[in-house]
């Protein structure tokens, strides 16, 4: 009998909602779909998001990593007992590869193959090594939004379709006290491969690995489609956490991520189409959740980050930003649903940023029911965040919708809206928002931006909206 999880949580209490919300939908539908159609905007697009959002489904069999050689002793390097369950489970048809109870330790990458659950039993802890050798030959990658070959992500897989990591085991990345060395290291590599994008290089020429600096991300799916990470941790990454590229179809629920080296952004949705992040818990020493969509001459003619839901998420703590769009936004990213987070310890809790040159658009995001308790600012939006050289002129910034959220202390003004003054922001809606506390002299912070209307904004209880 097998004894992988195959009651994944979205056929819980997510199912419950998103099957609520669909039914109301097609009874809407059937008693005027004309009039319907035109209603679907803003929120009420969500539930045909999280209808078209396909969950993998596996076989009923199980490979257990002993079978293949694995040893639980934290010393013995398990990769090919991993991989060897891998390559059979997806040969066979697919299925449940399982990593019992125990230390592992994992010299080199795991890669995902189709129909293939990599599930942690509780108390299954896997460490990976910190030898960079293991984690080659090459992979294609996106790296801070320009795509090269590059060390493997811990976790990866390319164009592969019904994949999951799930269960309630944790990975261990090695990130802050090893990794972390890269990064003042990595900055003439990062120059060279702003460069190669610059001027043209193609992108199989594009060759890091060994003698750079360019640390792996932990788990980064590329080019694959239904994706579901459930339950598991990842502790200490390298560089960013999760990081699904030019995927569709993706689901992250009930994960929890903790601190790593620097740069170790906790969830980033690159390039990705119908996404859902939901009951997940962030700690991180740069953004707990950051949407991208490529930089620079390499984002063009690619696609964007569409449809993502975000909700019932704790951002427990940043050096950075709670939940962020950008900084890499060279395509377009849209139709991006925020609610019902929780976010603390942080600059910005709600950031929008973006390259004053890298082109790409930003346009609409809905947030609401979202709960600040400490931060700087409550909701920035700086489309010049970043001035590095750039043909493509300001990005596209509109149609933003922040509504009933709530913040104990914002420290300095809770907003801010700088545009750009070749293309200012256009449209910016602010509805009930209640700051309890600031040390700001002023509320907002508004440049070149147009359109923007706010209704009951109070400050430690005072009508505030006369200030915008």
């Amino acid at each position: 009998m097998s004894i992988c999880r195959r009651d994944f949580l979205r056929t819980g209490l997510a199912a419950a909602a998103a099957t609520n919300w669909a039914h109301g939908w097609a009874r809407a539908s059937e008693a005027d779909a004309n009039e319907h159609k035109a209603e679907i905007t803003g929120w009420t697009q969500v539930p045909a998001i999280l209808d078209s959002i396909a969950l993998p489904q596996f076989p009923d069999q199980d490979f257990v990593i002993t079978d293949y050689g694995a040893v639980n002793d934290g010393e013995t390097d398990c990769a090919a007992a991993i991989g060897n369950a891998i390559s059979t489970c997806n040969q066979i048809g697919g299925g449940c590869v399982v990593i019992p109870a125990g230390q592992w330790q994992c010299n080199g990458p795991i890669q995902l193959l189709s129909n293939v659950n990599l599930y942690l039993e509780e108390g299954a802890n896997i460490t990976f090594g910190a030898d960079p050798e293991d984690y080659l030959p090459v992979q294609l990658v996106r790296w801070q939004g320009i795509r090269c070959y590059n060390y493997s992500p811990f976790i990866y897989a390319y164009q592969q379709q019904n994949i999951a990591v799930t269960g309630l085991g944790a990975f261990y990345g090695q990130g802050a006290e090893v990794w972390s060395r890269w990064t003042d290291e990595q900055n003439p590599d990062w120059t060279l491969l702003q460069q190669m994008a610059n001027s043209g290089v193609p992108v199989e020429e594009r060759i890091f690995g060994s003698g750079h600096y360019l640390r792996p991300s932990m788990f980064e799916p590329y080019g694959c489609r239904n994706i579901l990470v459930e339950g598991v941790t990842f502790a200490d990454s390298p560089f960013w956490t999760m990081h699904p590229t030019f995927c569709d179809n993706v689901t992250i629920a009930g994960v929890t991520v903790v601190p790593g080296a620097k740069n170790d952004d906790g969830c980033d949705p690159d390039s990705c189409n119908n996404v859902l992040v939901e009951q997940c818990d962030f700690s991180t020493n740069d953004d707990n959740v950051s949407l991208k969509a490529g930089l620079l001459p390499d984002a063009q003619g690619l696609p964007g980050c569409e449809n993502i839901v975000v909700r019932n998420c704790q951002c427990r703590r940043s050096t950075w930003s709670g939940l962020t769009i950008g900084s890499d936004a060279g395509g377009i990213i849209r139709n991006v649903f925020i609610e019902n987070c929780t976010v603390n310890h942080c600059i910005n809790a709600h950031f929008i940023k973006a390259w004053a040159d890298g082109g790409g658009a930003i346009k609409d995001i809905y947030i609401r029911n979202n709960d600040v308790l400490a931060c700087r600012n409550v909701f920035s939006v700086l489309p010049d965040a970043y001035d590095a050289p750039g043909t493509h002129g300001p990005p596209v910034i509109a149609n933003l919708h922040m509504e009933n959220v709530t913040c104990v202390e914002s420290i300095d003004q809770p907003f801010i809206f700088t545009g750009d003054p070749r293309l200012p922001i256009d449209g910016v809606v602010l509805d009930n928002i209640s700051i309890a506390k600031s040390e700001a002299l002023k509320v907002c912070q508004i440049v070149n931006t147009t359109a923007l209307t706010a209704s009951h904004i109070t400050l430690e209880g005072r009508l505030v909206d006369n200030e915008f």
